[in-house]
């Protein structure tokens, strides 16, 4: 993670309080851009991640307006706001076709860490998966009231769930 201030490049305070009256107020979460060189900053588009003054800002998107991972956390004094204006999240700007490759290798990582969880838990697994499959395939041989298959489908799905997500001990 680098760091960075934004006040160390020269900009002075307005007169009066400290603060520029055309400078936003950022809020936690809000997305800004640089105008311009005399921000201090890299072009490209940051999240206030801390609102106290200076600002924390992480650059989260490149200067066209893209998503990047970049770790780049600067500070940004209150006086230096005027050289920066809103900006929209990069976050809403992926083309449909990243979203889907996106949500596929996110769904095989979350496969195979369930798959783990289930490895590193046999026995309530076992237990679970037998639970499940007794009350899916069961009804009508099982003794007791009707409610009894559902009642170990619930059971069953929530055990391998626990299971599943408890990881190794």
């Amino acid at each position: 993670m680098t760091e960075s201030t934004a006040s160390d490049s020269g900009l002075s305070e307005s007169d009066g309080d400290g603060f520029d009256s055309d400078a936003p107020d950022p809020a936690m979460y809000d997305h800004l851009r640089p105008t311009g060189e005399e921000s201090g900053v890299d072009p490209g588009v940051y999240r206030v991640v801390g609102a106290g003054d200076p600002l924390a800002l992480l650059r989260i998107g490149d200067a066209n307006g893209r998503r990047i991972n970049s770790g780049e956390v600067v500070a940004v004094g209150r006086d230096a706001l005027a050289a920066f204006e809103s900006a929209d999240n990069p976050d809403g700007n992926r083309p449909p076709s990243e979203l889907v490759v996106g949500a596929l290798s996110s769904l095989g990582w979350q496969l195979r860490a369930f798959a783990g969880g289930l490895r590193a838990n046999p026995v309530i697994a076992a237990a679970g998966l037998a639970a499940f499959l007794v009350g899916q395939f069961g009804e009508g041989q099982l003794p007791g009231p009707g409610s009894v298959p559902a009642v170990l489908v619930i059971l069953g799905a929530v055990a391998l769930a626990y299971a599943g997500t408890r990881g190794p001990a």
